[in-house]
C-alpha cells in the first residue's frame, strides 16, 4: 500500500507491531511533552502552580479527548476504504473532515475561553489555585484549533496505515515544548501561563510542519475545494466517531468528577494526584497504543471481508499487551514513589501520589486487554456498544467507588486508585459478552 502498511495479508503480529510502535512513540512523547509542564512546574514554580496545571489540563484532555474520539470516525471509515478497495471515497472524506474539524475547533475555542472560570469551580480547584487553573484553560482554549488539526491529520494518516508521520509530528512538538518551558517557566518565571503557552506553541509548530511534511508526500488522495462541506462522508464518520467522543466527554467527566473529590481532601492530596496522572498517562500507553493500532488494522480486514484474520488480530493484541502490562505494574507498585520525585521534591505530594498508584497498578495489565477489545469493536464500527460499557464501567463502578473511598475519614488515594482497575475488569467482563454474541453472528454470515 503506498505510503502505508496493507494489513490484509501477511504476519498478523510483525505487522501489528510495526504499525503499533511509531504510534507507541507519538504517544510516549506526547505524554513527555504533556509531563514537562508538571515537572517543570513543580521545580520552577509553586505547589498551586502544580494543582492549576494538573486540574487545567485534565479539563483540557477531556476536550482533547473527544476530538481524537471524532477522529476515530476518519480512520475507520479510511481504513474501511482501503481494505474495500474504494480509494475514489478519500478525497470526500479527507475534505469533508477538514471542514467539519475547523468549524468546531473554532466553536469550542470560544466555549474553553468563556466557561474556563464556570469550569474550574465545577472541578472544586482549590482555592489557591483557581486562577491559575483558569489561566491555564483560556490560553489553550485561544490555540485549540492546532490541538484539532493535530488529532485529525494523525488521524488520517493512522487511516492509511501509516504511523510514522504522526511519531514525526508530535516529536517536533515535543522538542518545542521542553524549549518553550525551560524559557518561558524555569527562567522567565512565567509559571502556569508559561506552561499553557509552551503547550499550545509546540502544537503551532508541529501542525505548521507536518501541513509542509503533507504536500510532500505522493499521497493517492487529496483535498479538493468541492468536497469542503457537511457531506455525506463526514455523517458517516461520526457516525462511528460520536459515540465514541460521547463515551470520552461522560467517562472524563467522571474523571473530573473523581479529581474534585480529591480536591476536597485538600492541596496536598490535589497536587500528589495531579502527579500520579501524569504517570498514570506513561502506565496506560501501551493499552492505547494498541487501541489506536487495531482499529485501522481491523478495519481494512473489516473492508476486505476477512472476519478470521480480524479475530486474530484482537488476539495477538492482548498478548502483546498483558507481557509488557505485567512488569509495568510491578514496577509501579513497588517504585511509584521513586517515580513520583521526579515530578516534585515535597515529601507529602510524593507520599500521596504513591498512595494512588498503588491502588492504580493493576490497570497496566488489565487495561490491555480492554483496549484491545474497544480497538476490535470500533474497527468493526460497533462504536456504540464501547460507549454503553464505557459508560456502565465509569459511572457504576469507578464513580461510586472512588466517591465512597474519598470520603472516609483520613482517606487514602490508594482506595480511589483502586477504583480504575475494579471498573477496568468490569469493562473487560462486558466485553468478553458482545465478543461471543458478535462472534456467533460473524461465522453465520462468513460460512
Amino acid at each position: 500500500m503506498e505510503n502505508g502498511f496493507d494489513f490484509t495479508q501477511g504476519s498478523i503480529t510483525k505487522k501489528l507491531i510495526r504499525f503499533m510502535l511509531p504510534i507507541l512513540g507519538a504517544l510516549i512523547l506526547q505524554a513527555t511533552y504533556s509531563a514537562v509542564d508538571l515537572l517543570i512546574v513543580g521545580r520552577f514554580g509553586t505547589t498551586e502552580g502544580i494543582s492549576g496545571v494538573s486540574t487545567g489540563a485534565g479539563i483540557m484532555s477531556t476536550v482533547t479527548f473527544i476530538v481524537s474520539s471524532l477522529a476515530v470516525g476518519v480512520t475507520v471509515l479510511m481504513g474501511q476504504y482501503i481494505g474495500a478497495g474504494k480509494p475514489e471515497k478519500l478525497d470526500e472524506l479527507l475534505g469533508n473532515a477538514v471542514c467539519f474539524f475547523t468549524v468546531f475547533a473554532v466553536v469550542m475555542s470560544f466555549a474553553l475561553v468563556l466557561l474556563a472560570r464556570p469550569l474550574s469551580i465545577i472541578m472544586q480547584a482549590p482555592p489557591e489555585a483557581l486562577d491559575f487553573t483558569v489561566q491555564y484553560i483560556r490560553i489553550c482554549g485561544v490555540g485549540f484549533i492546532f490541538v484539532v488539526f493535530y488529532n485529525m491529520i494523525s488521524g488520517i494518516f493512522r487511516g492509511i496505515g501509516n504511523s510514522r508521520l504522526p511519531l514525526l509530528f508530535v516529536a517536533i512538538a515535543c522538542v518545542v515544548n521542553i524549549l518553550g518551558d525551560l524559557l518561558l517557566v524555569a527562567v522567565l518565571n512565567m509559571n502556569v501561563a508559561g506552561a499553557a503557552i509552551a503547550t499550545i506553541a509546540a502544537q503551532a509548530v508541529s501542525v505548521v510542519i507536518s501541513l509542509a511534511v503533507i504536500r510532500r508526500q505522493n499521497l493517492s488522495f487529496g483535498l479538493k475545494k468541492k468536497h469542503l462541506r457537511l457531506g455525506l462522508e463526514i455523517r458517516k464518520a461520526l457516525g462511528i466517531g460520536v459515540p465514541l467522543a460521547m463515551q470520552d466527554l461522560l467517562t472524563n467527566i467522571s474523571f473530573l468528577a473523581l479529581c474534585a473529590f480529591v480536591n476536597r481532601i485538600g492541596i496536598d492530596a490535589s497536587s500528589g494526584y495531579g502527579v500520579a496522572q501524569r504517570i498514570q498517562s506513561f502506565i496506560l500507553l501501551i493499552p492505547v497504543a494498541l487501541a489506536q493500532s487495531m482499529s485501522p488494522f481491523v478495519a481494512q480486514n473489516v473492508g476486505a471481508n476477512n472476519g478470521k484474520r480480524a479475530r486474530s488480530a484482537l488476539k495477538s493484541g492482548m498478548l502483546i499487551g498483558v507481557c509488557i502490562g505485567v512488569p509495568v505494574a510491578v514496577a509501579t507498585f513497588f517504585f511509584g514513589d521513586w517515580i513520583s520525585r521526579l515530578f516534585s521534591e515535597d515529601s507529602s505530594v510524593v507520599m500521596r501520589s504513591f498512595e494512588y498508584l498503588k491502588g492504580f497498578a493493576p490497570e497496566a495489565i488489565v487495561t490491555s486487554v480492554l483496549f484491545s477489545f474497544l480497538g476490535f469493536f470500533n474497527g468493526y464500527s460497533r462504536s456504540k456498544f464501547v460507549m454503553i460499557q464505557g459508560l456502565i464501567q465509569s459511572f457504576v463502578i469507578r464513580l461510586p467507588v472512588s466517591y465512597v473511598m474519598s470520603i472516609r475519614p483520613n482517606a487514602s488515594l490508594t482506595g480511589i486508585g483502586l477504583a480504575a482497575p475494579l471498573a477496568t475488569t468490569t469493562g473487560i467482563l462486558l466485553c468478553v459478552w458482545y465478543y461471543m454474541r458478535m462472534n456467533r453472528s460473524q461465522k453465520r454470515l462468513e460460512r
